[in-house]
């Protein structure tokens, strides 16, 4: 399963304008009343050989930006270009099921809960050697020999592929999906809230293990999280989203020191501070109202009627997400006009070592 690891300023994976719209049913007969946009828009790119950091709150449309690119969903519009193993780009949007089964080998999740994603009446051999039986890649005892390894390299034991999901642990259920990820040789991981499931500890061993394994396999990762510490740990660049939209993106050290949304310099005032003695120094923000409704947003800016920076302008002209230099992109019309609060320098502290 070895792979060199590549320059990051190859696009692996780039996103043009998609859309993912689901219809809102209303009465007896189901007839759709209106579309809950829950991705609306979304343009970015990953390079090859980094982690890009999709955050947000729940409900923001994250999590379905992953499953369009897995193609768990079929998108409503918009482009995913995605350069394969032969160095050439397709569009995975608009491809039938049958064409995707090769790019499915390629593009692999990482799902949030290892309690309920691993079928608890299947073996970890069945578990983890499934992708190459349906892929017709090994069976028998080669299908062994290859779980065997799979284990090896997540840090379990190879005898443990006779046991079933409930003799392990939520970290080793964890390193069980990991496995079964890694099965087919993937170039792309989709991590969905992969560690927040996990007890701080054992967080911090599930994240030291994808960095080794990004370091080893020459991995590229979408990591999909609400806890911005572990982003803050994992990530090269950092994109934050709000009902459906982008509305920042940037390298991790430069989004979190010099936030330019108002929305991002919340996200980043709620994140714990392990050195009591600077506490003090920057109050939690706390947003007034609730989420927008992704099926019947606010006009102009969707953060407009929450955030405490509001102008006329962002009442009633939707901001476009720009670049304002340096690859740090925003969709704020006072982007170059407010000074916003970071986070501290010591995030780095957060982390503990397994």
């Amino acid at each position: 399963m070895m792979r060199q690891a590549v320059s990051q300023s190859i696009n692996l994976l780039e996103i043009n304008h998609l859309k993912m719209y689901f219809p809102v049913l209303k009465g007896f007969w189901q007839r759709p009343v209106g579309m809950l946009k829950a991705v609306d828009d979304v343009s970015l790119n990953i390079c090859q050989g980094e982690t890009l950091g999709l955050v947000g709150e729940s409900g923001c449309g994250k999590t379905t930006v992953g499953r369009c690119i897995a193609r768990a969903y079929d998108p409503t519009g918009g482009e995913i270009l995605f350069r394969d193993d032969n160095e050439q780009t397709v569009n995975l949007a608009t491809m039938q099921k049958k064409e995707l089964k090769p790019y499915r080998r390629q593009i692999r999740m990482i799902f949030q809960d290892p309690y309920s994603s691993l079928n608890p009446r299947m073996t970890v051999l069945r578990l983890v050697g499934a992708p190459l039986e349906v892929q017709g890649i090994a069976k028998g005892r080669e299908l062994e020999d290859r779980v065997a390894i799979l284990l090896k390299q997540v840090g379990l034991r190879p005898e443990y592929m006779r046991r079933y999901p409930h003799a392990f642990s939520g970290g080793q259920r964890q390193r069980i999906g990991i496995a079964r990820a890694l099965a087919l040789n993937p170039r792309l991981l989709i991590c969905d809230e992969a560690v927040s499931a996990l007890d701080v500890s054992v967080q911090a061993q599930i994240l030291n293990l994808l960095k080794d394994l990004q370091a080893e396999f020459g991995l590229t990762f979408l990591f999909i999280s609400h806890d911005l510490s572990v982003v803050d740990y994992l990530a090269n660049r950092v994109a934050v989203m709000y009902v459906g939209r982008l509305v920042e993106l940037a390298q991790t050290k430069k989004l979190y020191q010099t936030p330019r949304h108002p929305y991002t310099e919340a996200l980043l005032s709620a994140v714990p501070k392990p050195d009591p003695r600077r506490r003090e120094r920057g109050k939690r923000i706390l947003l007034k109202g609730d989420v927008a409704d992704p099926a019947n947003p606010p006009s102009g800016c969707f953060f407009h009627p929450r955030c405490q920076y509001t102008q006329s302008i962002c009442s009633h002209e939707t901001p476009p997400l720009r670049d304002i230099g340096g690859g740090h992109f925003v969709a704020c019309h006072l982007a170059e006009q407010l000074s916003l609060r970071g986070a501290l320098s010591s995030l780095e502290n957060l982390v503990i070592n397994s």
